[in-house]
């Protein structure tokens, strides 16, 4: 290891990175402050791709570890600043995901001889459209900087580690009816109350909860928002209700449009309409992988199913194997009481080094057929 950046402690640096704001499409300061410590490392070859920076090993390793992080965040709220308070660090970014971010730079700047090579992979705009994901990028214009043989992303999971995603999309329903004046309604047909048992029969969707690869996945069709309205005396003519739809991986987008479309038909008249807005695939739980199996075996994690959408998906289009593995919990993302444990942290950042410095274990390796 480099002795310029051992013992960084990780909190402080993830507080560091948390008190550079990164709103998605604005994450050019904190990128910015990552490529030049990268640069600081020579064992490193860093390349810059607009607001991506990639730092790799090239040691002719037989295995390549890659590990992923998004640097932006949603929008503040009152939470810009970093706060210590004893062990937990309160802040924007700080679960989601500016700790993964802070392993992955002390691994990247201390481990300048890794078992395995490794790829650090810092990308911009994960948390808005996936048309404009950073990584998304990188695939399209440089695809052989993502190259490797797994991949780890440091979404916060407690550090557990969460294998495969769910697929998701969007719908727009449209319901029509015809207008009339409120005084007399009988002449009109409205749309608004026509939402009444689609709303129903949605409250009431029995979810499907299959397990693949010993992960249960749970899946959800719901209302995200509902708009309809003419004025305070016209009988509306149009309603629409847009939907998410979140699919377990072994549904393609095709197959869960259908289900979708299926739940919906006893609601739907000649003239309405369905629109699919957004759709992505989900990724099958890969967890087998001699890299991936490693990391669950000696530090006996938990595993479990990603619920949410993460790159994963990406990597698994591809056929390399991906999991979601970092510090943070979940369920405290994107609200103003976000904040990180020194557990969690210390925990990831001690299972990481082990798999970087001790890599595959040999048995894994021999029984791998992939």
């Amino acid at each position: 290891m480099t002795s310029s950046t051992a013992g960084v402690d990780l909190l402080a640096l993830t507080a560091e990175l948390v008190d550079v704001a990164s709103p998605s499409r604005h994450e050019a300061a904190l990128v910015d402050l990552i490529e030049t410590r990268l640069r600081t490392a020579p064992h490193l070859e860093v390349t810059r791709v607009g607001d991506n920076v990639v730092a790799r090993t090239r040691l002719g390793r037989p295995w390549r570890l890659v590990f992923g992080g998004h640097t932006d965040t949603v929008p503040a709220d009152g939470n810009d600043r970093a706060r210590m308070n004893g062990d937990r660090l309160h802040g924007l970014g700080s679960a989601d995901m500016k700790g993964g971010l802070a392993v992955m730079l002390r691994l990247a700047l201390e481990v300048a001889e890794p078992t395995v090579d490794c790829t650090y992979v810092f990308y911009a705009r994960e948390e808005v459209r996936a048309a404009e994901s950073g990584l998304g990028e990188l695939f399209a214009t440089r695809p052989d900087l993502l190259e490797g043989d797994a991949v780890l992303l440091g979404e916060p999971t407690s550090g557990a580690l969460e294998a495969g995603c769910q697929g998701t999309m969007r719908l727009r329903v449209v319901l029509t009816g015809a207008r009339a004046h409120t005084a007399r309604p009988w002449m009109g047909r409205n749309a608004v109350h026509r939402l009444a048992g689609l709303l129903g029969a949605l409250d009431a969707y029995q979810e499907r909860r299959p397990v693949i690869d010993g992960c249960e996945f749970r899946e959800a069709l719901l209302a995200v928002s509902v708009e309809g309205g003419v004025a305070g005396n016209v009988v509306p003519d149009e309603a629409v209700l847009v939907l998410n739809h979140r699919f377990a991986p072994d549904r393609t987008p095709a197959e869960a449009e259908s289900h979708v479309r299926d739940v919906l038909s006893p609601w739907l008249e000649p003239g309405d309409r369905i629109d699919v807005t957004e759709s992505v695939a989900g990724a099958a739980p890969s967890h087998t992988h001699p890299l991936i199996a490693t990391l669950v075996a000696r530090h006996a994690l938990e595993v479990r199913a990603k619920l949410g959408w993460t790159d994963v998906a990406r990597f698994a289009e591809r056929g390399v194997p991906a999991a979601n593995f970092g510090p943070g919990d979940a369920f405290v993302a994107h609200t103003r009481d976000e904040y990180l444990d020194r557990a969690h942290l210390e925990a990831v950042w001690q299972a990481s080094l082990d798999l970087v410095t001790g890599g595959p274990d040999a048995s894994r390796v021999e029984t791998d057929t992939s």
